[in-house]
């Protein structure tokens, strides 16, 4: 391999490809696909695509969710050279449609799980040329033609931009974020330097392809010719079950995964020891639910990851040690080597001890598809370009940073200022409370706290009055409501925005 396509996404597949062209690439569904197989598939779709348009398009849309077939279709996208937008067959129709529109997709390649997406984009006004193996699709048709099959992927250049995801705009549109080979290079070699990962390892894919984590564990495991394993829905009734018939030795998930796993009776002292290394991004995670994990899995190092889609996957990290933390909250961990960081102020003043996090580095994107989206988010200082990352955080010892919240996420009710990741810890504290989520409701000239919390249904007497001991009087919520679970949105994250539209009639 060249040192060109080294460097690229690519180029991490080809070189898990010649450590382990016959062993298991990804299994999913209770089948499987070698390295050698998957590299054939997916030059086969990509020449297939493009022998069969008639120009080369600005981006191809990769429309596959996580089923066997969708894993060569990611592949062939990279594998033509062009950019690759991953898109959720289960998100709706017209979300869909925006993104298509917003970053150029000129062609569709679909995996064999993906008719009823079809079928939902084409009446929702979508049509695109299509690249779909079972065909019948509803869609002018791009023909599956294995002669045409690529030698070889085509050859791209670091500026270039590997993939395009969204994120969830403030607007009501999705964001473009296109992430270019230089970020993934500079990103995975850093990963490369860090972990251990090899052949003999096999990784869980928990997250969606269009989740930049889905990133991490296609291009970790592929980079070390290890294998991706699809836990199905069912494997979360009995995780250890599913661990240890897949010799499970990496995952990485939401922390949200960790309260299911533990209302299964998943997170027994000792019942996941395939595990070497544990990761958790996506969202706070709390110091209790890594001492439980860490418990169930002795023999792996836990990580707490952190990074917006704008830095490319995750661009801090904390290897988790008991007693360390902030309102019960695992630290970020420091920023990856070679990027700035400035804390700001209020005022848009640099502060040394806390306030908003911004950086500035080789994992930071060019900027949004839509450059109207990049005021406010990047600016210019000390000759570099920085993003504000929109959360607040705390220095602490050796570089590392406490996660304080988001910047919406410090209310003031009563005069009194408060952080919601405050209240969250005092609620945990609770004796029957699992897990807890705060979100303030406006109230005339004040806000109002709702507490949303799981594991055993309290009267709302009996916490108010264990939190008057931990918690200034004038801060503490006064509506509580049990949850068997919190809602997810679909990147397994707890759907705040859903909670907080509940909460609404829940304090009046």
């Amino acid at each position: 391999m060249d040192d060109t396509m080294d460097a690229v996404l690519a180029g991490r597949f080809l070189r898990g490809l010649a450590l382990s062209p016959d062993r298991p690439a990804v299994r999913a569904g209770g089948a499987a696909l070698t390295y050698r197989e998957l590299h054939e598939r997916a030059l086969a779709l990509a020449g297939s695509l493009l022998s069969g348009l008639p120009e080369r398009p600005r981006a191809i849309g990769v429309l596959a969710g996580k089923g066997l077939s969708a894993y060569p279709a990611v592949l062939a996208g990279l594998y033509t050279g062009i950019t690759t937008v991953p898109l959720q067959p289960a998100f709706p129709a017209l979300r869909t449609r925006q993104m298509i529109e917003a970053s150029g997709v000129g062609a569709l390649i679909a995996d064999d799980d993906a008719l009823p997406a079809l079928t939902a984009l084409r009446e929702a006004g979508t049509g695109l040329p299509v690249l779909f193996r079972p065909g019948g699709q509803p869609m002018p048709a791009v023909p599956y033609d294995p002669a045409a099959a690529l030698d070889s992927p085509q050859p791209v250049r670091a500026p270039d931009v590997a993939y395009v995801l969204f994120t969830s705009g403030s607007t009501g549109r999705p964001k473009g974020v296109p992430v270019t080979h230089a970020n993934t290079a500079h990103y995975f070699g850093l990963l490369d330097e860090r972990y251990d990962f090899g052949p003999g390892d096999v990784f869980s894919q928990n997250f969606d392809l269009n989740f930049d984590c889905g990133m991490f564990d296609l291009f970790c495991a592929w980079g070390a010719g290890a294998t991706l394993t699809v836990p199905p829905p069912q494997a979360f009734r009995d995780m250890p079950a599913f661990a240890a018939a897949e010799g499970l030795t990496v995952w990485f998930s939401t922390p949200s995964a960790i309260a299911l796993i533990r209302r299964t009776g998943g997170l027994r002292p000792g019942a996941m020891p395939s595990l070497r290394w544990s990761f958790f991004a996506g969202e706070a995670l709390n110091c209790q639910d890594a001492e439980d994990w860490q418990a169930a899995a002795p023999g792996a190092f836990l990580e707490n990851l952190y990074g917006p889609t704008e830095l490319t996957i995750t661009v801090s990290a904390h290897r988790w040690s008991a007693g360390r933390g902030l309102h019960g909250v695992v630290p970020i961990g420091a920023v990856h080597a070679g990027h700035g960081v400035l804390l700001l102020g209020p005022d848009g003043a640099e502060r040394t001890d806390e306030g908003e996090l911004c950086i500035a580095g080789p994992q930071l994107t060019p900027g949004y598809l839509d450059p109207s989206d990049d005021t406010g988010r990047f600016f210019h200082r000390d000759g570099r370009r920085w993003y504000r990352t929109g959360d607040r955080v705390r220095r602490a010892e050796r570089g590392e940073l406490l996660y304080l919240g988001r910047q919406d996420a410090q209310v003031q009710v009563h005069g009194v200022r408060v952080e919601l990741a405050e209240v969250d810890a005092a609620v945990r504290t609770c004796a029957g409370v699992e897990d807890a989520v705060t979100v303030a409701v406006a109230a005339g000239h004040t806000c109002e706290l709702v507490v949303f919390y799981t594991g055993s249904a309290l009267p709302q007497v009996q916490l108010a009055r264990e939190l008057r001991g931990v918690l200034p009087l004038a801060i503490v919520p006064k509506k509580y409501v049990h949850l068997a679970e919190f809602p997810l949105n679909p990147n397994r994250k707890i759907d705040r925005k859903k909670l907080a539209l509940r909460a609404a009639p829940a304090a009046g």
